[in-house]
């Protein structure tokens, strides 16, 4: 087996910065649509509906993203371990901010019919293949260039961008939010999907830079196929990686259904809670680097399932300040919840997924584990927790008993999980 030796230095900290502004554009695109969708999106494209029946499928549009990105995965995985993170990263880069710039362009239900939520999919579609190999083309970069010692934390940048881009989407949401109906269905929603431009733009001029990291240049040569090498000798940790990623559930009720839960189940002012997810992603910002450290100490498993379980339990009270109209609980719920507990295992998953692949398979198991398990929570789990929630949209408890449910099932998947922190890349590719 061939290994070069002509590799670089390792550039943790540009492979970090590289890795976060990516993944910035990444779920500020993400996040926007979700924001949307639960505020305006199905009053425009599926306006002949009832409310609750309208959030709902626009709810189910947000999980069109995340179903097809096990696809994506298969596709986008294969070539990042073939022919470099960076290709991907720039691949995806475009396709990402093409889709969401798109959206913003769409044609409504009223001035195109039936053609206006079939091409809001599409774009949804390609959203979710983008983001696929977005995410593990990140962390697999910045892994492989972080110091043996802080690989959690190294990691840990490509979620703090990604906490980062949805809180700039809320952010950007909030003004627009807040105009008259008229202004706000007819141009308002569309500015924060034309404002990704200028993000690709700023991410292309840091990532053309960025070399692949040593452990890439000198792993061993592929002779099959990365997706075959994965299917035969990795199954298990891509199941594993798959029942782990279901902790998104907590993400996406909290940030898409709760919102929706909110405003059209409570008749919330819609602009006040949209600073809930601003003031929890804004602690993420320093919580989520936080837990990392913590993780390069004692281990990956205790502070992933700590953060999983315990975040998923404050969604009982979480919910029902919102049917109560508890503005003080909303906010210190909402920012314990999603800001602190949820942002411990958002801050050590990266390297907790990565190290149970060799870095010749490193993308294309991880993106397929972590997009299986984001496919069914995030597909799934706002059109559940709005089924859940009653026609009315009234029940806060059986949306977060499924919640809690699933964050079980998180939890005594991580436990079966290898812990790898102690080991370098090397004795991780033996």
């Amino acid at each position: 087996m061939s290994r070069r030796t002509d590799a670089p230095a390792r550039s943790p900290r540009r492979a970090a910065l590289a890795s976060w502004i990516g993944s910035a554009l990444e779920y500020y695109d993400f996040a926007v649509y979700g924001t949307a969708a639960a505020i305006v999106l199905n009053r425009i494209f599926f306006p002949e509906d009832t409310p609750a029946i309208g959030i709902l499928k626009s709810m189910v549009v947000v999980g069109v993203a995340y179903v097809v990105r096990p696809f994506g995965a298969m596709i986008v995985g294969p070539l990042g371990d073939r022919y470099g993170r960076r290709f991907v990263l720039m691949l995806t880069l475009f396709l990402m901010g093409f889709a969401t710039f798109a959206i913003g362009c769409l044609p409504t239900y009223s001035e195109a019919g039936i053609l206006a939520p079939t091409l809001l999919v599409i774009c949804r579609m390609i959203q979710g293949l983008s983001a696929a190999g977005e995410q593990a083309s990140s962390i697999s970069i910045s892994l492989e260039h972080a110091n043996e010692h802080q690989r959690a934390f190294t990691t840990s940048w490509t979620l703090q961008g990604t906490q980062f881009g949805s809180l700039l989407a809320t952010a950007v949401f909030i003004p627009f939010a807040a105009l008259p109906d008229e202004q706000l269905l007819s141009w308002g929603w569309r500015v924060p999907f034309w404002l990704s431009a200028f993000v690709v733009v700023t991410a292309w001029l840091i990532r053309r830079s960025l070399s692949e990291p040593p452990a890439y240049l000198q792993r061993e040569k592929l002779t099959e196929s990365p997706l075959m090498l994965v299917f035969k000798h990795y199954k298990r940790a891509v199941l594993t990686i798959a029942v782990c990623a279901m902790v998104n559930t907590v993400n996406m009720v909290f940030t898409t259904f709760a919102l929706s839960f909110a405003t059209k189940g409570y008749g919330l002012d819609r602009s006040t809670m949209l600073l809930v997810p601003v003031a929890s992603n804004t602690l993420g910002l320093i919580a989520i680097p936080l837990a990392a450290m913590l993780a390069d100490r004692i281990g990956r498993k205790p502070v992933f399932i700590t953060g999983a379980v315990a975040s998923s339990l404050v969604m009982f009270p979480y919910l029902g300040a919102i049917a109560e109209g508890n503005w003080v609980g909303i906010f210190a719920y909402g920012v314990l919840m999603h800001g602190a507990l949820y942002s411990m295992a958002n801050g050590v998953w990266p390297a907790f997924y990565a190290e149970m692949f060799p870095t010749r398979v490193r993308v294309t198991g991880l993106a397929l584990g972590t997009q299986i398990g984001f496919a069914i929570s995030g597909g799934v789990a706002p059109a559940v927790a709005t089924s859940l929630a009653g026609a009315d949209l009234h029940n806060a408890v059986l949306p977060a008993v499924f919640t809690v449910a699933m964050c079980v099932l998180v939890a005594l998947g991580a436990l079966t999980a290898r812990e790898g922190y102690k080991k370098s890349l090397a004795e991780l590719d033996a």
